[in-house]
Protein backbone atom coordinates (compact mmCIF):
# COMPACT_ATOMS: atom_id res chain seq x y z
CA UNK A 1 0.00 0.00 0.00
CA UNK A 2 2.72 1.87 0.74
CA UNK A 3 4.65 3.03 -2.31
CA UNK A 4 6.96 5.78 -3.97
CA UNK A 5 5.46 8.61 -5.65
CA UNK A 6 5.25 7.88 -9.47
CA UNK A 7 5.07 10.87 -12.35
CA UNK A 8 1.63 9.52 -13.72
CA UNK A 9 0.72 10.28 -9.31
CA UNK A 10 1.34 13.55 -9.72
CA UNK A 11 -1.95 15.01 -10.06
CA UNK A 12 -3.82 12.89 -7.57
CA UNK A 13 -1.12 12.90 -5.40
CA UNK A 14 -1.09 17.48 -5.27
CA UNK A 15 -5.03 17.13 -5.26
CA UNK A 16 -5.18 14.79 -1.87
CA UNK A 17 -2.32 17.77 -0.12
CA UNK A 18 -4.72 20.08 -1.16
CA UNK A 19 -7.90 19.16 0.08
CA UNK A 20 -6.45 17.95 3.23
CA UNK A 21 -4.63 20.86 3.87
CA UNK A 22 -8.06 22.96 2.92
CA UNK A 23 -9.86 21.37 5.73
CA UNK A 24 -7.35 21.18 7.87
CA UNK A 25 -4.98 24.17 7.67
CA UNK A 26 -6.25 26.47 5.26
CA UNK A 27 -8.61 28.11 7.65
CA UNK A 28 -5.95 29.25 10.14
CA UNK A 29 -4.31 31.18 7.49
CA UNK A 30 -3.62 33.90 5.54
CA UNK A 31 -4.03 34.00 1.94
CA UNK A 32 -0.23 34.04 1.26
CA UNK A 33 -0.27 31.04 3.04
CA UNK A 34 -2.73 29.45 1.42
CA UNK A 35 -0.99 30.80 -1.91
CA UNK A 36 2.32 29.54 -0.89
CA UNK A 37 1.09 26.09 -0.09
CA UNK A 38 -0.93 25.53 -3.32
CA UNK A 39 2.46 26.32 -5.07
CA UNK A 40 4.25 24.09 -2.51
CA UNK A 41 2.00 20.92 -3.14
CA UNK A 42 1.75 21.56 -7.27
CA UNK A 43 1.91 19.04 -9.40
CA UNK A 44 5.05 20.57 -11.05
CA UNK A 45 6.61 21.24 -7.95
CA UNK A 46 6.24 17.53 -6.63
CA UNK A 47 8.14 17.05 -9.78
CA UNK A 48 10.54 18.99 -9.06
CA UNK A 49 11.05 17.89 -5.64
CA UNK A 50 10.91 14.34 -7.19
CA UNK A 51 14.37 15.24 -9.03
CA UNK A 52 16.47 16.30 -5.52
CA UNK A 53 17.44 14.47 -2.56
CA UNK A 54 13.58 13.79 -1.51
CA UNK A 55 11.59 10.42 -0.66
CA UNK A 56 8.21 10.68 -1.88
CA UNK A 57 5.72 8.27 -0.38
CA UNK A 58 2.27 7.71 -1.21
CA UNK A 59 -0.47 5.21 0.19
CA UNK A 60 -2.01 3.63 -2.40
CA UNK A 61 -4.96 1.65 -2.09
CA UNK A 62 -6.63 -0.17 -5.32
CA UNK A 63 -5.02 2.99 -7.73
CA UNK A 64 -6.05 5.48 -5.50
CA UNK A 65 -3.94 7.69 -3.71
CA UNK A 66 -5.13 8.13 0.00
CA UNK A 67 -2.20 9.76 1.51
CA UNK A 68 0.99 11.43 0.38
CA UNK A 69 3.99 12.02 2.48
CA UNK A 70 7.57 13.63 1.53
CA UNK A 71 11.08 13.45 3.80
CA UNK A 72 13.30 16.07 1.94
CA UNK A 73 16.98 14.74 2.52
CA UNK A 74 15.95 12.05 4.31
CA UNK A 75 15.93 14.25 7.61
CA UNK A 76 12.86 16.50 7.47
CA UNK A 77 9.06 15.69 7.00
CA UNK A 78 8.61 18.40 4.29
CA UNK A 79 4.82 16.30 3.50
CA UNK A 80 2.06 14.16 5.63
CA UNK A 81 -1.33 14.51 4.31
CA UNK A 82 -3.94 12.14 4.45
CA UNK A 83 -7.30 12.62 2.30
CA UNK A 84 -10.19 13.87 4.41
CA UNK A 85 -11.93 10.57 3.35
CA UNK A 86 -9.09 8.28 5.04
CA UNK A 87 -8.33 9.98 7.91
CA UNK A 88 -8.58 7.63 11.12
CA UNK A 89 -7.75 5.33 9.67
CA UNK A 90 -3.83 4.52 9.95
CA UNK A 91 -2.87 6.08 6.83
CA UNK A 92 -0.92 9.24 8.61
CA UNK A 93 0.67 6.54 11.21
CA UNK A 94 1.64 4.19 8.64
CA UNK A 95 3.01 6.78 6.23
CA UNK A 96 5.26 8.42 9.34
CA UNK A 97 6.37 5.32 10.19
CA UNK A 98 7.46 4.70 6.64
CA UNK A 99 9.24 7.86 6.50
CA UNK A 100 11.15 7.08 10.15
CA UNK A 101 12.45 4.12 8.06
CA UNK A 102 14.34 5.23 5.58
CA UNK A 103 15.16 8.57 7.75
CA UNK A 104 19.01 9.24 7.65
CA UNK A 105 19.16 10.67 10.39
CA UNK A 106 19.88 11.54 14.36
CA UNK A 107 17.26 13.80 14.47
CA UNK A 108 14.10 13.80 12.47
CA UNK A 109 12.27 17.42 11.90
CA UNK A 110 9.09 18.53 11.00
CA UNK A 111 7.54 21.99 11.01
CA UNK A 112 4.04 21.06 11.76
CA UNK A 113 1.12 22.92 10.99
CA UNK A 114 -0.40 24.04 14.13
CA UNK A 115 -3.58 21.32 13.50
CA UNK A 116 -0.94 18.49 13.42
CA UNK A 117 0.60 19.51 16.72
CA UNK A 118 -1.22 16.43 18.66
CA UNK A 119 -0.28 13.79 15.49
CA UNK A 120 3.50 14.61 15.40
CA UNK A 121 2.94 14.40 19.63
CA UNK A 122 1.46 11.27 19.78
CA UNK A 123 4.22 9.66 17.44
CA UNK A 124 7.44 10.89 19.31
CA UNK A 125 7.58 14.53 18.29
CA UNK A 126 9.09 17.24 20.78
CA UNK A 127 8.20 20.85 20.17
CA UNK A 128 11.68 22.54 19.44
CA UNK A 129 11.15 26.56 19.66
CA UNK A 130 8.50 29.10 19.28
CA UNK A 131 5.92 28.91 16.74
CA UNK A 132 7.09 30.47 13.70
CA UNK A 133 5.56 31.97 10.36
CA UNK A 134 7.47 31.66 6.45
CA UNK A 135 5.62 33.31 3.97
CA UNK A 136 2.34 33.13 5.32
CA UNK A 137 2.79 29.55 6.17
CA UNK A 138 2.35 29.25 10.76
CA UNK A 139 3.86 26.53 12.01
CA UNK A 140 5.74 24.02 15.32
CA UNK A 141 8.66 23.26 14.93
CA UNK A 142 9.27 19.62 16.24
CA UNK A 143 11.85 16.92 16.74
CA UNK A 144 12.38 13.05 17.25
CA UNK A 145 15.63 11.45 18.17
CA UNK A 146 16.29 8.61 15.65
CA UNK A 147 19.87 7.73 16.99
CA UNK A 148 18.99 4.06 15.88
CA UNK A 149 17.89 5.12 12.58
CA UNK A 150 21.52 7.52 11.50
CA UNK A 151 23.78 6.09 9.12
Amino acid sequence: MIRTLRDTDLEQASAVCMRAFLQAVAPSLSTRGVETFSAIAAPAAFAARGQQDNLQQVFDVGGVIKGVAELKQRRHVAMLFVDPDGQREGIGEALLAALVQQARTEVLTVSASLSSVAFYARHGFRTDGAVAESAGLVYQPMTRALIANAG
